[in-house]
């Protein structure tokens, strides 16, 4: 038998949009590598009759039902009381989940009140699922014919105690695996990615091959299922390849987190070092580096030279050319990454200038003309991108701007005698 899934997420705040709820997306993805097909994601806010009409509506069309959020000490957190009720059970004091929350606050140096005590309450009956992470304690159990598991909210408890609580109890349920690899390409839109893909999709059954846009760039992924994890790669590998062959040098990584790991990962196995040099990027190319864990060991840092006199007093920029062509220009480009790569002692030096929005520069230089650089030991390159003329977009642009400077280094990294 094939099991099918409902999250259902309980929170008012899921609704009004105060928080993103990332619990379902990473839920999503840890259920199928399960082999447990998720059909369903439903959001319902704080209120127990509009829950209860959520639980009986995941159980007309899912046999496994996972709820995340509603198990805190507050007035709100409803969820164990009303599904209990959903399914007929009693809820059951469990004195060791009481002593687990106790010992919590202690750890915190912080004081318990007495309403953190509802979070010992349990349907009975049910596996309780220990909370490590924080003070409500999740729970399993099986009832008329449907599984249920129920996690806290909070993502930095939902996803440890499903993979480290939840996973055990649910594996006996899945039926082979379900594994995905992810493309990531840069250098083509989703549409013109799907043109040249479309033929091959349509004939894929499994795995199944789909494109998702992203901001700048377009993920591919592959998901294939199978009875072992290793004969699902081994579905998925060939497709890679098949890809990669019509994509070339666009795909630029599998399953990495995004152009900045990938770059930093080439210069790292090289042996060598990056800096930066920024003007409409405000310091963003720097910023995505410094977010990956471990990039001291190459990046030595940035120059954010927002005003010409800053591109000229330390990064060296020609005042003359300043004066006569102004800050967004090819050459000002190449001279603050060859200034960058000579001030800041670092082998690779990627540069940014141009105009973001909402309006033109005081040339006349349109929103979206950016030139980016990079100066590396054998040359300096510099590319030039019309992005958008659409003042709204600064922030694409920017990030654009970013992505494509990112990417020239990992094409020279890569050993592209044009990084372009």
């Amino acid at each position: 038998m094939s099991h099918t899934v409902e999250i259902l997420s309980v929170g008012t705040e899921l609704l009004l949009g105060s928080i993103v709820n990332s619990d379902a997306q990473a839920l999503s993805r840890e259920l199928a590598g399960l082999g447990l097909n998720v059909l369903y994601h439903s959001v319902v806010g704080d209120n127990p009759g509009r829950l209860a009409a959520a639980v009986e509506l995941a159980k007309s069309r899912a046999d496994v039902i996972v709820t995340t959020g509603g198990l805190g000490p507050t007035c709100d957190d409803l969820t164990k009381q009303t599904l209990a009720e959903c399914f007929g059970k009693k809820l059951v004091y469990h004195p060791e989940c009481a002593e687990g929350i106790r010992c919590f606050f202690h750890s915190m140096g912080k004081g318990m009140t007495d309403n953190n005590l509802q979070q010992a309450w349990l349907p009975e009956g049910c596996q309780v699922l220990d909370n490590a992470w924080g003070t409500a304690p999740g729970c399993a159990f099986e009832a008329d014919g449907r599984y249920v598991v129920m996690l806290p909210g909070p993502p930095r408890e939902c996803l440890p105690m499903f993979r480290e609580r939840a996973v055990p109890w649910l594996a006996r349920l899945g039926e082979g695996v379900i594994r995905s690899r992810t493309l990531r390409v840069f250098g083509l839109g989703e549409s013109a990615v799907e043109d040249l893909l479309r033929e091959r999709m349509n004939a894929l059954q499994n795995p199944t091959l789909a494109p998702y846009a992203k901001e700048g760039e377009v993920e591919l992924r592959i998901t294939a299922k199978a009875a072992t994890a290793a004969e699902a790669d081994g579905l998925i590998t060939p497709v890679e390849a098949e890809v990669r062959a019509i994509l070339g040098d666009l795909v630029y990584g599998a399953d990495v987190s995004g152009l900045p790991q990938v770059v930093l990962e080439g210069a790292r196995r090289r042996g060598l070092t990056l800096g930066t040099a920024e003007s409409c990027t405000g310091g963003l190319i720097a910023k995505r580096l410094t977010d990956v864990p471990g990039s001291a060991s190459v990046f030595k840092g940035g120059v954010v030279s927002y005003h010409c006199e800053v591109k000229a007093g330390v990064l060296g920029v020609s005042q003359a050319l300043l004066d006569e062509k102004g800050a967004v220009c090819a050459e000002v480009a190449e001279q603050m990454a060859l200034g960058a790569r000579k001030a800041l002692g670092v082998d690779l030096a990627v540069s940014a200038t141009g105009v973001a929005g909402p309006d033109p520069d005081e040339r006349g230089n349109p929103v979206g003309l950016v030139y980016t650089a990079l100066a590396a030991p054998d040359g300096c390159w510099v590319k030039e991108l019309n992005l958008t003329s659409q003042a709204a977009r600064r922030d694409r642009n920017r990030n654009l701007a970013a992505n494509h400077a990112l990417d020239m280094v990992r094409r020279w990294l890569e050993g592209s005698a044009e990084p372009l």
